[in-house]
């Protein structure tokens, strides 16, 4: 049995992560401070795949506490890193903790990895460290682009940290640049759980639809799309959960081509903010408050995959549509509410 350590596993993209590892027979070991995730997430998982992975909780840019822990578990086959802040906007408003925390964590898992002489890396990234395209869709070979946002600019950085790592030591890595991961389990029993105000537009539009919240706004409606609002590539997490399986699998196997491996992750269709507003409240039977107010510091106009490479090379496609993914969505937060 292979065993694998999911920091962040407490998490969103993490928790569903978890699931689909142990589904496939993975020991799953989680490591979350639980800035932006909730203990119960744990029960869910086990009753999900009747198992409890093992967690611990502390902070991975502690360089003392992650060496403590790597010190105790030395013998993981991989690891797939996806503690981190991720708000865009948030991001705008705090760089510095932005660049501490993602940063920094990163740093210290790649020096326990190589004083333990682990060699399986796959990193969580973000089609954010494109910035705005020159050309759609977007393929792997794309320029890195000045990044519009902190949170971009972390995953580029942590991109160029882990290509030089890996160059320079044992540590093989592939790094998966998502689109818009958005949905939830079909259980209803994880999902997108943001503490605070959400920073995504699916978990706002849920919120709007439950009654947390009075009113979503709809950032910009004057960029250069077929309706003004911004167009993003929205992929089901479970979907996105999977390729990370795959990945792994990939790296323990020694099926990786390169010492570090860049695959682009989503359905390679772009969706208008508006699009998503009519697909929920088609498929759900419900209206939902809106407002278009101005453009958000940080956000890019449009992006969307070319997803040919992951396709082929890894042999990994999604295979959930956008209603499903306003379906469950809206299941989830029904399921949270207590009117499921």
């Amino acid at each position: 049995m292979k065993k694998i350590l999911v920091t962040g596993g407490t998490g969103y993209i993490g928790s569903h992560t978890v699931v689909e590892l142990q589904h496939k027979g993975f020991e799953v070991l989680i490591v979350d401070n639980l800035s932006n995730s909730n203990i119960e997430v744990l029960d869910n998982i086990t009753k999900i795949t009747g198992t409890r992975p093992h967690f611990e909780n502390f902070d991975l840019a502690n360089e003392a506490s992650t060496a403590e822990f790597f010190s105790r578990h030395h013998d993981l086959d991989g690891i797939i890193h996806f503690a981190a802040f991720k708000a865009v906007g948030e991001s705008m408003f705090k760089p510095l903790e932005y660049y501490r925390n993602n940063i920094q964590s990163l740093l210290n898992i790649m020096a326990c990895m190589k004083l333990h002489g682990m060699r399986n890396l796959v990193f969580s990234s973000s089609c954010t460290v494109y910035g705005q395209p020159d050309v759609l869709p977007v393929t792997e070979n794309a320029p890195i682009k000045k990044a519009w946002s902190p949170y971009g600019n972390t995953k580029q950085m942590c991109e160029e940290i882990i290509e030089f790592t890996t160059g320079a030591t044992e540590i093989n890595s592939i790094a998966l640049r998502y689109f818009n991961p958005i949905g939830a389990h079909g259980s209803a029993l994880i999902g997108e759980l943001p503490l605070g105000v959400p920073g995504n537009l699916i978990p706002f539009i849920t919120q709007t639809a439950i009654g947390k919240r009075e009113c979503l706004s709809v950032f910009g409606h004057d960029y250069d799309t077929p309706d003004g609002t911004a167009i993003r590539d929205y992929l089901h997490v479970v979907d996105l959960a999977k390729a990370h399986v795959v990945a792994i699998n990939r790296l323990t196997d020694a099926k990786n081509k390169k010492k570090m491996e860049i695959f682009n992750l989503g359905t390679g269709n772009g969706y208008s903010v508006l699009q998503v507003i009519e697909a929920f409240e088609r498929i759900n039977n419900v209206k939902l408050n809106y407002k278009i107010v101005d453009r958000r510091p940080g956000d890019i106009e449009k992006v969307w995959a070319d997803t040919s490479f992951a396709n082929d090379e890894l042999g990994w496609k999604t295979e959930i549509g956008l209603d499903e993914m306003m379906r469950t969505a809206w299941n989830w937060e029904k399921h949270l509410a207590g009117k499921a």
